[in-house]
């Protein structure tokens, strides 16, 4: 069972796409986008933060290629940008010219390979549902391009996505799993050889929007929830695969957007909190809190 959340950093904006990373001095820091601030940052156990980048076009999701190069989703224009040691940044490649969409989460497998998610907009003071929904969208698979080094190319591996978000890929490397936020649900899909997915199947319905998702060494997910109730908060569901909830941490006051585990032991749950969905956001608005969860992550993310 989770114990009880405790905050371990707060005045941020609104905090996304978090990843634990332990670097070569051994120290581990969660790494984290703030969004709205257009900031990467990352913060260790004990509250210590360095922004490590200013994002232009808003950063979203985080990861690392294979030779150590962080590189960012740049949200506003659907571009992977490179994060050099210096905090500047370098284009990579470019989604937006597939689909002409803005770009959000993304998780990386081991080869480098990142699977990112497009999205169309919806206005998010009024109820998601007919009339006020996102169009669909794309997952990009974005990979290190060998002819070019030092950048990616890009193509779509699945379309008719309902906003995806938070996703993760199974520890050996097969399945990819998404949260699409506002279809209530999350969906998988089997990875061949190429990167590309195949085999579209639902991993569970959820009944409440799904945002993001970690996965611990039992095969369940962690989710943040955004709302339970349009206007209300939100919270983190422990959840199998076919829907069973089994754990749940609610918090009141704030919407819940995405969660990792990581810490010494693997065994720190990393929730990032922000405004409730329909308010306007302001900054500081949004916190990081941590619990301590049986079951340990297994990294991805």
């Amino acid at each position: 069972m989770a114990g009880t959340p405790r905050i371990l950093l707060d005045n941020l904006y609104f905090p996304e796409g978090p990843r634990w990373r332990v670097g070569e001095d051994g120290l581990g820091w969660l790494w984290f986008s703030d969004v709205l601030a257009g900031q990467v940052m990352r913060v260790d156990l004990k509250g210590k933060t360095e922004t490590i980048a200013q994002v232009p076009e808003l950063p979203s999701g985080l990861g690392w290629w294979p030779d150590g190069t962080l590189v960012v989703v740049s949200l506003g224009d659907g571009k992977l940008m490179a994060i050099n040691d210096d905090g500047s940044l370098r284009p990579v490649a470019d989604m937006n010219a597939l689909d002409g969409l803005c770009c959000n989460d993304m998780v990386l497998d081991a080869n480098g390979r990142g699977y990112v998610g497009s999205f169309q907009e919806l206005d998010e003071a009024k109820h998601p549902g007919p009339g006020n929904m996102p169009a669909f969208s794309n997952i990009h698979l974005v990979e290190p391009d060998p002819d070019h080094p030092g950048q990616g190319r890009c193509r779509i591996v699945a379309d008719r996505m309902t906003f995806p978000n938070g996703p993760v890929i199974t520890p050996d490397g097969k399945t990819y799993i998404v949260a699409e936020t506002f279809a209530n649900r999350i969906s998988a899909f089997d990875i061949e050889a190429d990167g590309s997915l195949s085999n579209r199947r639902v991993w569970a319905d959820i009944g409440a929007p799904t945002d993001g998702m970690t996965m611990d060494a039992e095969g369940c997910l962690w989710v943040a929830i955004p709302y339970y109730i349009f206007g209300g908060s939100g919270g983190f569901i422990r959840v199998c695969e076919g829907g069973e909830v089994v754990d749940r941490i609610d918090v009141d006051g704030v919407g819940s957007f995405a969660c990792t585990l990581g810490g010494p032991n693997m065994t720190t749950l990393f929730l990032l909190q922000s405004t409730i969905l329909g308010v306007d956001r302001s900054p500081g608005d949004g916190r990081i809190m941590v619990a301590d969860v049986d079951v340990p992550g297994v990294g991805t993310p």
